[in-house]
């Protein structure tokens, strides 16, 4: 299912806000609702031609504000296992993400402050590939401490539509 996520800087990180006008943020909004939606449905609703929209959505997209991606269930593609996966480092944090961002089956990294350094969320085909995940390529990169995984049991809610100021 394609989805529009925004985000504040370049890769996630805070930054300064992007300021978007009105026509920019309902743009982003509708795609938000269905990222399949036509630029021609949405230039109806925000009162601009095909071709703006069009344009309009570009530029949001190269100045890194938004993204449309497909969504996919790991499941249904034969990922039985996801897991989060808090990680306390020695030393600077940057690199240690910069290698976890690098592992395959890592789709998601963040710096954080609170009891973990790192949170990283792994998709993997089973248990053992899991296994293999944090015995063989996330504990043995330099700095790692110490590990603490979260299985997935059920996911009640996962969302990308959550607007934008």
């Amino acid at each position: 299912m394609p989805s529009v996520s925004t985000r504040n800087g370049r890769n996630g990180a805070a930054g300064s806000p992007a300021v978007l006008d009105e026509v920019s943020k309902a743009i982003i909004e509708e795609l938000q609702q269905d990222g399949r939606r036509s630029y021609a449905a949405i230039g109806k609703v925000v009162g601009l031609s095909e071709a703006a929209v069009r344009q309009r959505v570009q530029r949001l997209i190269d100045s890194g504000v938004m993204q449309v991606v497909a969504v996919t269930d790991p499941l249904e593609l034969g990922f039985a296992r996801q897991a989060m996966i808090g990680i306390k480092v020695r030393g600077e944090l940057e690199p240690v993400a910069d290698a976890l961002a690098q592992i395959a089956e890592v789709d998601y990294v963040v710096i954080t402050a609170g009891a973990y350094d790192l949170l990283v969320e792994v998709v993997c085909e089973s248990d053992e590939a899991l296994l293999h995940v944090l015995s063989s390529k996330i504990r043995t990169l330099e700095n790692v401490v110490s590990t603490e995984t979260f299985m997935y049991l059920e996911l009640r809610k996962q969302t990308y539509s959550w607007g934008v100021r």
